[in-house]
């Protein structure tokens, strides 16, 4: 894309003298019409509401406790450009992109920064009966009686400025909806790839229907094209049915100038089986938000993450599971490794409701640093407000184990393999709570590869190469 085919804000680079909110506030004042042309009826619904909550709200800042690890101005302050008028990015993601899981055997689409890419693979994604991936912006056209049920239920009413940002610049993204019954035969993946020529910024809203009774697992990846630098800004709102059991696995790979800024908003009905596993393994800087409210009784969550971070890169995970009925069983389980000037964040909020009696909660961050100028902040948070309830959290921040590493070295393993081992054995429980198994099996190489200095960014596809 050229300068003069997006909606650029006009202001240098540098230090502003105005507020950074500003010059999207006139962006969004200016091209409001245009916005809502390129989108769809259901997504604007709610669009000027959103952006009066982004007006008062502003963009979030480490001032703000769910915010205190994540510090946003130097990366907003970017004169990014924006695709309001859609216009066509010059790439065809199948010839770029080369999945290297073997055997995964997934259906495969692709959201081209802010887009989703129209060109479907037939053979490939032949999906079951009643089964609709798509389009958000087509398919709030063609099935808005759905959509309209759903889209932003969970996201409009946070008290969030980046996804009250989200609402107001958002104009298409990923939709998937899983009928009452249904049991998907293999995961789908998604792939989010951002490819531009200038400092590019994309806003996607993303929406997963997953009904009653119903199965579906969900692998998101995120790639990088262009050495430019990129912002994402990324809203997925997931409803899981009675009975349903979805799996959502976010896996990063991305260059060191991208910013990856992801809230995934989960709601659970009756006996509803979730895990969300969140792994980053190269990036520049991150922010995930998950929220997960368990408002069906007999709900079973695992909430996983994994980080491995070096150079300047930062990772801060922000997570919150609410317990609003009784009987409901929660683990969260997060583990870092931080090197160099790396810098982690962790808070994670676990909240059990007055009502929610019987409720089993555990909750654990670990982490290691290698480097005495590697950062880790943690807070574990946990409210309750019943009286007969299993609950835990706990975090604890140290090194690689001295007397370990020694018994090891002297078996006759060398002190670098010894680290890696040791590095291996500590991320391995996340790992191993993927319940694909060629996904799992290929991760366990790339968490090798990666803690062994020789994967700076995922291999097998033209992206990375």
């Amino acid at each position: 894309m050229k300068n003069n085919e997006i909606s650029t804000l006009n202001a240098a680079p540098t230090v502003r003298q105005e507020p950074l909110e500003q010059q999207y506030i006139d962006l969004y004042k200016e091209q409001r019409e245009s916005i809502k042309k390129h989108s769809s009826a259901v997504m604007n619904t709610s669009r000027d509401e959103s952006f009066a909550r982004f007006e008062a709200l502003g963009f979030p800042t480490s001032a703000l406790e769910n915010y205190k690890y994540t510090d946003l101005r130097e990366t907003l302050s970017v004169d990014y450009g924006l695709n309001i008028n859609r216009i066509s990015v010059p790439i065809n993601p199948y010839e770029v992109f080369k999945c290297d899981v073997p055997g995964i055997h997934s259906y495969l689409y692709f959201v081209v920064n802010d887009a989703f890419y129209p060109v479907n693979d037939p053979v490939h994604n032949k999906l079951p009966e009643g089964v609709i991936i798509g389009s958000v912006k087509d398919l709030a056209a063609s099935h808005p009686e759905l959509l309209r049920d759903y889209f932003g239920k969970l996201s409009t009413a946070k008290n969030d400025g980046l996804v009250a940002f989200n609402g107001a610049f958002a104009q298409d993204g990923f939709f998937m909806y899983v009928p009452k019954n249904v049991v998907m035969d293999r995961p789908v993946q998604l792939v989010n790839i951002m490819r531009s020529d200038v400092d590019t910024m994309a806003n996607s809203h993303n929406l997963i229907i997953i009904e009653e009774g119903s199965k579906a697992q969900l692998l998101v990846c995120d790639h990088t094209v262009d050495e430019v630098r990129f912002l994402s800004n990324r809203v997925t709102e997931v409803f899981v049915g009675e009975n349903a059991t979805y799996e959502h696995y976010k896996l990063e790979n991305v260059h060191t100038k991208t910013t990856n800024l992801s809230t995934l908003l989960i709601d659970q009905r009756k006996s509803s089986n979730v895990l969300a596993n969140v792994i980053t393994l190269h990036n520049g800087i991150t922010r995930n938000t998950i929220e997960i409210d368990l408002d069906g009784e007999g709900c079973d969550t695992l909430l996983c993450g994994m980080v491995i971070a070096d150079k300047k890169q930062e990772v801060d995970n922000f997570t919150s599971i609410i317990h609003n009925k009784p009987n409901c069983n929660s683990r969260e389980l997060f583990k870092y490794v931080l090197d160099d000037m790396s810098k982690g964040g962790f808070t994670g909020k676990l909240l059990v409701a007055k009502d929610a009696q019987k409720t089993a909660a555990f909750q654990t961050n670990r982490n290691i640093l290698l480097s005495k100028t590697a950062k880790m902040r943690t807070k574990p948070q946990l409210e309750i407000w019943a009286d007969d309830v299993k609950c835990s959290h706990g975090a604890t921040i140290g090194s690689l184990d001295e007397s370990a590493k020694f018994y090891m070295q002297s078996r006759g393993i060398s002190e670098k393999e010894a680290r890696l081992l040791l590095m291996f054995a500590f991320t391995n429980d996340v790992i191993e709570n993927i319940r694909i198994p060629a996904l799992q099996d290929r991760m366990k190489l790339l968490v090798e590869k990666r803690l062994r200095g020789e994967l700076s960014k995922c291999e097998g596809c033209v992206i990375c190469q």
